[in-house]
């Protein structure tokens, strides 16, 4: 077993010449390092905390102890969704099941912000607050913010979960291990994705449902996509990492020729033979689309897209579609989250008007798929998220309907579900 290093820095935040506060997470840190082998702390350049989210009263409890022994973030903190949107508080509804968990939920997101967290509550920091450079080690927390970072930016951050995540904005400090190790970021299961329909490869669908089939069949090796197109955009790649992350475990992608880790195959696996070689076939990425669909035909109650939290691009591109398909029809409650920073960004460029203008809600602070934002009575919902489509039938006790935001905005004014299968 490795013995953990201190310096001297971290020595004193252990035995408390920081402050209590800092003692406390120090302890927790160390623990893990130690659990995990580690042979050192790492400092870390950036933290994005997920404890923001509300799952009960200890995650609460936790970051009033740490406020109230002065423990304070000494690196920039990003604040992942919580359980209510700050920003339009009515379209959150109250759960009669759990009566006062909107004013502890706004209790934990206003604690977050005193422990020195800035108020972005977006699951996507990487949309505009937070872009960590290249090798840059990072304590990020949230599925789709872990593997945006180390495989799209290229930043490295392990995974940190609630508390975890806390800890270590207040001592800048991470165990490292994990994917701060070049030995865990090499490739270890390459797809070969290059006899699929290129309209596949270019749409967001097509990216979750290739993300849902890596993210079931890789374990915890790092996947390694051959065969995307060369200018294959970071929403796309969003698409396919949130989806890979909620349907397994991924931490990590490489797509070579794509990410900054993988100019060639030879550099996604560090030189070293694939542990495992799987060609993707259309009609096997056809039936992992299919599969994240319960829903193929008939009225629609709903519409939720930006799962993760959409960015400029994509709202720009929703609002391109709403004024060639038209006004989303009465009856169809359709809903588009995103970061506020975000939010502030197309309220400048007027894409955000033009949204509300044809029908769609904002959400911010949070997620449809977390919070009780839909309708009681919406029990029919089509999306263009596989992440969300993933997730919401056992959430939410919906019936799911992916597809294209082209055919999410046509479903939206038809007022039932529309679709023109390109692949």
């Amino acid at each position: 077993m490795r013995i953990l290093a201190l310096t001297a820095d971290e020595r004193a935040m252990l035995d408390g010449r920081a402050g209590e506060g800092v003692a406390m997470a120090m302890r927790i840190i160390v623990a893990l390092a130690r659990v995990r082998g580690a042979a050192a702390l790492v400092p870390v350049a950036s933290v994005h905390v997920d404890s923001s989210l509300y799952h009960g009263r200890a995650g609460l409890d936790f970051v009033e102890r740490l406020v109230g022994l002065g423990a304070r973030a000494v690196v920039p903190t990003t604040l992942n969704v919580g359980s209510l949107d700050l920003l339009h508080p009515g379209v959150v509804r109250s759960d009669p099941a759990f009566p006062g968990i909107q004013d502890e939920g706004r209790a934990l997101m206003a604690a977050c912000v005193a422990l020195g967290g800035r108020a972005t509550f977006t699951c996507a920091p990487y949309a505009v607050e937070s872009r960590p450079a290249l090798g840059t080690h990072i304590a990020w927390a949230e599925s789709n913010a872990i593997v945006f970072a180390n495989s799209v930016l290229g930043a490295r951050t392990d995974r940190y979960g609630d508390f975890l995540d806390l800890c270590a904005a207040v001592t800048a400090r991470a165990p490292l291990a994990g994917f701060h190790l070049d030995e865990f970021r090499r490739g270890g299961h390459v797809y070969d994705c290059t006899g699929l329909p290129d309209a596949a490869l270019r749409s967001e669908i097509g990216l979750g449902a290739l993300g849902t089939l890596v993210g079931a069949g890789t374990g915890d090796v790092v996947p390694v996509l051959v065969g995307l197109p060369a200018d294959t955009g970071e929403d796309l790649l969003k698409a396919f990492g949130a989806a890979a992350a909620a349907a397994g475990s991924v931490g990590m992608f490489h797509a070579v020729g794509v990410t900054p880790e993988a100019a060639t195959l030879a550099e996604a696996t560090g030189g070293l033979e694939p542990l495992r070689h799987t060609v993707v076939g259309a009609g096997e990425l056809r039936a992992a689309r299919d599969a994240l669909s319960t829903l193929s035909s008939g009225p629609l109650d709903a519409v939720s897209v930006g799962t993760p939290h959409a960015s400029l691009s994509e709202l720009e591109t929703l609002a391109a579609s709403l004024r060639s398909a038209g006004h989303v029809t009465p009856g169809v409650d359709a809903w588009v989250s995103t970061g506020r920073g975000v939010l502030a960004l197309a309220e400048r460029t007027g894409a955000a008007d033009v949204i509300r203008e044809h029908g769609f809600w904002f959400v911010v602070d949070t997620c449809t798929y977390v919070t009780p934002i839909l309708a009681p009575t919406a029990r029919r919902v089509m999306t263009n998220s596989g992440k969300w489509a993933h997730y919401a039938p056992a959430n939410l006790g919906v019936e799911v309907a992916y597809a294209p935001l082209a055919d999410c905005v046509r479903s939206a004014v038809a007022g039932q579900v529309v679709r023109f299968d390109e692949w």
